[in-house]
């Protein structure tokens, strides 16, 4: 395959000549996702190539036909995560490919895809891992439950980003008690 171009938003994407980041308006294409970093790969004499894909799974009270999620990123903070983790892998001769979606995903659609390419196996399958579980904790992206056209934090389901709130600090309010938490110095 000869250079290999995809198009989002009226944007024509040439094929990647090292670690790339893409987002998307909505759901992501898998297949054109895998056949391009593929191609990249094969072009560049990887020998490992490790997909890892987020399938937005229907939650109790999201109807299939119609529900999903919302997401929200924030682009220049997810570009420097993203910069700080291409550098980690290009040190250990891997490259790193990964998209998003920002806006409305279906259930049964992909919201998230991360390949890792690699010469070496270990190298790929070490890294995938840790990139998700920091991916899970620190990518400024949040998400809601969208049901019946209506969005609804999914607060059960997030995490909070190392440093985030006030001042670094983060406060919680438990609507139940009304009571306020802090991990404060002075509240603990």
């Amino acid at each position: 395959m000869e250079g290999m171009a995809l198009e989002t938003g009226g944007i024509l994407l040439h094929e990647p000549q090292s670690s790339e980041l893409l987002i998307f308006e909505g759901a992501l294409e898998l297949l054109t996702l895998y056949e391009r970093w593929n191609s990249f790969a094969q072009k560049n004499n990887y020998g490992a190539v490790i997909n890892f894909s987020g399938i937005v799974r229907q939650e109790s009270e999201m109807n299939k036909e119609e529900d999903g999620l919302y997401f929200e990123i924030y682009e220049p903070l997810l570009v420097k995560w993203f910069d700080s983790w291409q550098e980690k892998l290009k040190q250990k001769g891997a490259f790193l490919c990964m998209a998003h979606s920002k806006g409305f995903v279906g259930v049964g659609q992909s919201s998230f895809s991360v390949s890792i390419l690699s010469s070496k196996r270990s190298t790929a399958l070490q890294s995938i891992e840790e990139f998700v579980e920091d991916f899970k904790a620190n990518a400024p992206i949040w998400k809601y439950d969208q049901i019946s056209h209506q969005r609804f934090f999914a607060k059960a389901r997030s995490q909070s980003i190392a440093g985030s709130g006030l001042f670094g600090e983060l406060t919680y309010l438990d609507s139940e008690s009304n009571n306020e938490e802090s991990n404060t110095e002075e509240n603990k």
